[in-house]
């Protein structure tokens, strides 16, 4: 007990001078679980705000006042008996200095309505440059595989309305506002769009082009509170090209300005470890190291999920958080339709297992329309759609195989990994026994 109060009346020293701000917010993980660190926060005003890793009951967010300096408060708790790991809590942004949109890709304009495995879709999504160059169709039909399993994305969310992707959509979980339902839509307060059959595609951000019609456009573009908005149904209709009867679940971890909390981002992947997800698409990366998000991952791979994660676009080689992490992760780089590096994308071994097709990739898009996006966030989702491939063939596929399985790739130059993704080769490479 002395103890306690010792750090209780260190703490009563120690407060920040700093103005008032938004509370102090702390991952850490006790072995006696929340009781402990309930004890702890009675006598040191910090608040116990729930659980991160579901149902393990071991990892837990605290909050503390603005006036309590963190980074003291942070060595008290690791000072603190029966506490393993106390982290900051930090804010990540799906956004990086990307500005990669010049030319809306011609697949964009080919609204011919198609069958894609049921649904009606966009025949310049369905047939588009990039499945081309992957050997997405020689894959499906080689192998009569179309996906198995749940992929689960973590992200902004997705339309759950949208026409190409709504039958293969489970609910989802949104952990930005604690509810049911992985829904972006919420976030977008404007009024919606008009139907606009005849509209032309309109740069949305500086990664996206989007058919819509002017107003919605003008809206989206350059207006920080929707600067990611899309981003999760982008990368959905990736997966869903590549492995259509895979089921998709959207775990909202991000805000439609891209920001998102780390500690949203661990209890996504908890979600989905423990709601039967077999694949984990995260397009997104930073750059600080986390012991936690590497205990995530670890989980996740013990549960046999396999796991995929793009590379950045910072036109790097430098170290990005979780691609690094390549016991349990598969990072992705991203390249052209001529087989090079994309100008933006991060590069090295350390951080790109494979690359994949990033550059004006037709993909789905809120309002029941289409999208091309630029960025290793569209890249990395050909992997895990690839997963979901490789469970078709194979159901007890786990991270080992599918990172060996996927490492069978085309060759496109140094600090690209395994090379270019090639699904047929991935597909024959898979040992069925």
């Amino acid at each position: 007990m002395k103890r306690y109060l010792w750090l209780a009346a260190t703490l009563l020293t120690l407060v920040s001078s700093t103005p008032v701000r938004a509370d102090n917010r702390f991952i850490v993980r006790s072995t006696l679980g929340g009781s402990l660190l309930s004890r702890l926060c009675l006598l040191q005003n910090c608040t116990v705000v729930g659980t991160i890793d579901g149902t393990l009951n071991e990892v837990f967010l605290l909050t503390t006042p603005s006036v309590i300096n963190p980074v003291i408060f942070l060595n008290l708790l690791r000072a603190t008996p029966g506490v393993v790991n106390a982290e900051l809590d930090q804010v990540f942004s799906l956004l990086g200095g990307l500005n990669a949109v010049t030319t809306p890709p011609a697949g964009l304009t080919d609204s011919t309505p198609v069958n894609y495995f049921g649904p009606t879709v966009w025949n310049g999504y369905a047939n588009q440059p990039a499945s081309a160059i992957v050997h997405l169709q020689e894959a499906q039909n080689t192998f009569q595989v179309s996906g198995k399993g749940i992929v689960a994305d973590i992200d902004t969310g997705v339309d759950p309305n949208h026409p190409a992707l709504k039958s293969v959509l489970l609910a989802g979980y949104d952990f930005t506002r604690n509810q049911p339902g992985g829904s972006e839509m919420t976030d977008f307060t404007s009024p919606p769009p008009s139907p606009c059959p005849g509209c032309q595609p309109a740069i949305v951000n500086q990664s996206t082009a989007a058919v819509l019609d002017q107003s919605t456009a003008a809206v989206l573009d350059g207006n920080l509170q929707y600067a990611a908005f899309g981003h999760g149904t982008m990368v959905m209709g990736v997966i869903h090209l590549v492995a259509p009867n895979a089921q998709l679940l959207p775990l909202k971890a991000f805000h439609s300005d891209g920001t998102g909390y780390l500690s949203d981002i661990l209890r996504a992947i908890y979600y989905a470890a423990q709601n039967n997800a077999n694949v984990i698409n995260m397009s997104f990366d930073f750059n600080t190291p986390s012991q936690e998000l590497s205990n995530a991952l670890d989980y996740a791979n013990k549960l046999n999920i396999i796991c995929a994660a793009s590379a950045g676009n910072d036109a790097a080689m430098e170290t990005v958080y979780p691609a690094s992490l390549q016991t349990d992760v598969m990072g992705v780089a991203s390249t052209s339709d001529l087989d090079t590096r994309s100008t933006f994308s991060n590069y090295g071994d350390a951080i790109v297992w494979v690359a994949a097709p990033g550059e004006a990739i037709v993909t789905t898009y809120p309002f029941s329309t289409y999208s091309a996006g630029w960025g290793t966030s569209f890249s990395a989702p050909f992997v895990s759609g690839g997963a979901a491939l490789l469970r078709s063939l194979r159901a007890d596929t786990n991270q080992f195989l599918a990172s060996a399985a996927i490492a069978h790739a085309q060759f496109v130059g140094a600090d690209m990994g395994n090379g270019r993704l090639d699904l047929l080769m991935a597909l024959t490479s898979l040992p069925l026994d």
